[in-house]
C-alpha cells in the first residue's frame, strides 16, 4: 500500500517556471522519492529520519519566478545530498521535511548528538 504524498513537485526550468523536465520529487511523511530519466529512468528514495539538515537557497531568476532550491544533507550512502532543483513552494517545503525529518528521528529514537567540546572533561583530567 502506497503512502499518500504531502508534496508532489517537477524540477522546472528557471525561465519561465515551466515543468519541461522529467524530474519529479516526491516527499512524503516517511520519505523523499526522486524520479528522473526519460529513456533510463532513475528512483532515488532516502527515509525522513536520515535526513539531517536542510537548507534553501533561491537565486535572482528563481525569485523572480517563484522557484527555489532546497539541499538536504542526510545519511543516505548513495546521496549524501539531496537536491531538490527548482521547485515551486520551495520554502513551505524545506520547512516540512524539517519538522517532519525531526519527528522521524524522534519516533525511531535516533537522535544524532553533537560534541560540542565544552572543555568539562578537559578540566577535569588535569
Amino acid at each position: 500500500m502506497e503512502k499518500t504524498a504531502a508534496y508532489t513537485e517537477r524540477k522546472r526550468w528557471v525561465f519561465l517556471g515551466l515543468p519541461f523536465t522529467f524530474t519529479k520529487y516526491t516527499v512524503r511523511e516517511d520519505g523523499i522519492t526522486i524520479n528522473s530519466g526519460l529513456l533510463k529512468s532513475f528512483e532515488n528514495d532516502c527515509y525522513m529520519y536520515k535526513v539531517q539538515d536542510v537548507e534553501h537557497t533561491a537565486t535572482l531568476f528563481e525569485k523572480m519566478f517563484g522557484l527555489g532550491t532546497v539541499i538536504c544533507y542526510t545519511g543516505d550512502t548513495t546521496h549524501p545530498q539531496l537536491v531538490l532543483e527548482h521547485i515551486k513552494n520551495s520554502k513551505e517545503i524545506k520547512n516540512y521535511i524539517l519538522e517532519t525529518s525531526e519527528k522521524a528521528r524522534i519516533k525511531r529514537r535516533t537522535l544524532n548528538t553533537l560534541d560540542i567540546g565544552t572543555g568539562v572533561m578537559d578540566d577535569m583530567e588535569e
